[in-house]
């Protein structure tokens, strides 16, 4: 297949903040997940059978959490690894033959006392297969805060994980690790093509941090970046537009080929030509920036640089410790103190 259509799919996020309990919550879900199913139909009927990947915002099944306590919004707004939600979004991808990601909060069984913000892939047969948990976030846990246990259960292909497809090779990120340059690096150094960029950011007719860095991102790693944001978060007291637009696919040399602006769209759609970029990545001169990295050369700097340590939420035995969001406003207090005692900042 030489190209295919892909589309960031900017859809209203119903948060359940205001939800009394888990089961409520789980109803404005399902509600969610119905309104997603005919956007998706109804927009690959406009634009063309050759929509094969649809990208979904940012917890756009729950919104975030605002003043809950982790142990709460981990029982009322997290889904299970098998969760039967997870089974009607994979029917959406079946029904449509699309590769369909998106990003939600979850539970493991392996961590009970914490929850973690996981990016997924669903093949057109409905599958699981991709799953992509976000590394590094302000209030929430993350996989590095559990580091030793979570090496030991799942091993490092599942922290960077890549998935070859039809339509090439797929990668997930999260959000604001769009800023993180590295996160985009070791996905490309593991051979991704797509970047899956589920977001909920601010929506700006200026350059914001993001929409500059998902340029970067794709030119610094010569790929694709499908990032679909909310269209407004509805149900809690921030105003709702304030995440909206800016959805957008980028391509390999950075350059915008479609974007949406404000409410729920079907405009950031636009074709990508693995052919064209694979050529791209093949090609010798400067612009291929790619194959010019010489990453030994950074090794000992990173190894190094005294900021966020692994296994803050682990004791000496491994077992998870209680959690709350002030350990991780302390985590970074007690970061940018050693920086400053270095002289680094």
């Amino acid at each position: 297949m030489t190209s295919i259509y892909a589309l960031a799919l900017q859809t209203r996020c119903d948060a359940v903040n205001a939800c009394t309990d888990a089961q409520a919550a789980r109803a404005l879900m399902r509600q969610s997940i119905a309104r997603i199913a005919l956007q998706v139909r109804a927009s690959k009927g406009f634009i063309g059978p050759d929509v094969r990947l649809v990208v979904l915002p940012e917890y756009f099944l729950t919104g975030f959490p605002m003043g809950e306590s982790i142990a709460a919004w981990r029982d009322k707004a997290c889904l299970a690894m098998d969760d039967p939600l997870y089974r009607s979004l994979g029917e959406i991808a079946q029904h449509n033959q699309v590769f369909l990601s998106g990003n939600a909060y979850e539970r493991d069984p392996n961590f009970p006392e914490l929850y973690f913000q996981s990016s997924f892939i669903l093949s057109p047969s409905g599958e699981l297969i991709l799953r992509y948990r976000r590394l590094i976030s302000l209030y929430a846990p993350t996989p590095h805060d559990v580091w030793r246990k979570y090496l030991d259960i799942y091993g490092r292909d599942a922290v960077f994980p890549v998935v070859s497809t039809a339509i090439g090779r797929l990668a997930c990120i999260a959000s604001e690790e769009i800023l993180y340059p590295e996160i985009a690096r070791a996905l490309a150094f593991r051979g991704a093509e797509v970047f899956c960029h589920s977001t909920s950011e601010v929506g700006s007719p200026l350059n914001t941090p993001k929409s500059i860095a998902k340029r970067a991102r794709a030119i610094e790693n010569l790929a694709y970046v499908v990032s679909a944001n909310s269209a407004g978060i509805a149900g809690t007291a921030i105003p709702a537009s304030s995440t909206d637009a800016m959805s957008c696919v980028i391509d390999y040399r950075g350059l915008s080929l479609s974007e949406a602006h404000g409410g729920e769209s079907m405009v950031a759609f636009a074709e990508i030509s693995l052919d064209a970029q694979r050529r791209y990545r093949r090609r010798p001169g400067m612009g291929n920036l790619l194959a010019r990295q010489r990453a030994d050369l950074f090794t000992d700097s990173y190894a190094q640089a005294p900021f966020h340590p692994a296994n803050g939420l682990l004791d000496a035995n491994d077992q998870t410790l209680p959690a709350d969001r002030e350990y991780f406003l302390r985590s970074q207090a007690e970061v940018i103190d050693r920086l400053d005692r270095a002289g680094l900042i």
